[in-house]
C-alpha cells in the first residue's frame, strides 16, 4: 500500500495522550505504543495545554516523521479532563484510549483491551490498579492512602462495582463519549469517573490488572 493511501486510511484505535511539560517523555512514548500495536491501523492524539518546555513542538517534529502521530496545541485554557474530551472528539477512530505521557500505565496492554472491545458486548475496558495482579508500584504510604480514600469516594458516585474508578488508563468505544459528551463536567483529572457518572445507561465494562510503573523523565503534574 503507498505511503498516500495509508495516510487517509481511518484509524481503528486512537490513543488519547494530555500532557503538559512532557518533552522528554512524548518520544517514548511514540515508540512504545508503536511497538505494542504493530499491526494495527492506529493513531497518536498529544493533547498539551501549551506547555513551556517545547512538548507539542517536539510532538509536531515527531509527527514530520511518523503519520500516526497528531498534535493539538491548546492555547488559553488548561485541565486533564477537558484535554481528554478534546482529543477523543478529533478522531474518527472507532476505539479510542487514553493514557499519561509518563510512561507509568502499561501500553502493552492495548492490544488485549481493544480485542476485548471488538469480541465482547463491552462499552469500556480499564486498566486497573486494584483487581488481581494490579499494584500501585513504589507509592508512599501517604499517597496509597489518599488513592484509597479517593477511590471509595468515586465508587459511591458511580452506580459500578468499579474496583479502579480513578484509573487514568482505559479504552471505551467512540460511541460511549459521544453518548455522554455534553454532559461531562470536563472539570479535574478524573475523565473517567466523569463518565461513568454522566452517562445515561449503566456501562459494560471489564477492568485489566496492571502495575504502576515509576515516571521515566520529568515530574509529577
Amino acid at each position: 500500500m503507498s505511503s498516500s493511501a495509508s495516510r487517509c486510511r481511518t484509524p481503528v484505535l486512537a490513543v488519547v495522550v494530555p500532557t503538559y511539560n512532557e518533552v522528554e517523555n512524548v518520544a517514548g512514548i511514540v515508540a512504545a505504543v508503536a511497538h505494542s500495536l504493530d499491526g494495527v491501523d492506529w493513531e497518536l492524539i498529544f493533547v498539551d495545554d501549551d506547555s513551556p518546555d517545547g512538548t507539542a513542538e517536539r510532538v509536531r517534529a515527531l509527527a514530520c516523521d511518523n503519520p500516526h502521530v497528531r498534535a493539538i496545541q491548546r492555547i488559553g485554557r488548561r485541565g486533564l479532563s477537558s484535554a481528554c474530551i478534546e482529543g477523543m472528539l478529533a478522531t474518527s477512530a472507532p476505539y479510542i484510549a487514553v493514557m499519561d505521557a509518563d510512561l507509568q500505565h502499561d501500553e502493552a496492554l492495548l492490544p488485549e483491551m481493544l480485542r476485548m472491545l471488538r469480541d465482547q458486548p463491552l462499552d469500556i475496558v480499564v486498566g486497573s490498579r486494584y483487581v488481581g495482579g494490579g499494584d500501585i508500584g513504589g507509592w508512599d504510604e501517604r499517597r496509597a492512602s489518599m488513592s484509597r480514600i479517593a477511590t471509595r469516594i468515586g465508587r459511591r458516585l458511580i452506580k459500578a462495582d468499579l474496583r479502579d474508578p480513578m484509573s487514568g488508563f482505559f479504552m471505551l468505544r467512540a460511541e460511549v463519549l459521544h453518548g455522554c459528551v455534553r454532559r461531562l463536567s470536563g472539570v479535574g483529572f478524573k475523565i473517567l469517573l466523569d463518565i461513568f457518572a454522566s452517562h445515561p445507561r449503566p456501562l459494560r465494562f471489564r477492568e485489566v490488572s496492571y502495575r504502576f510503573r515509576e515516571r521515566r523523565a520529568g515530574q509529577s503534574k
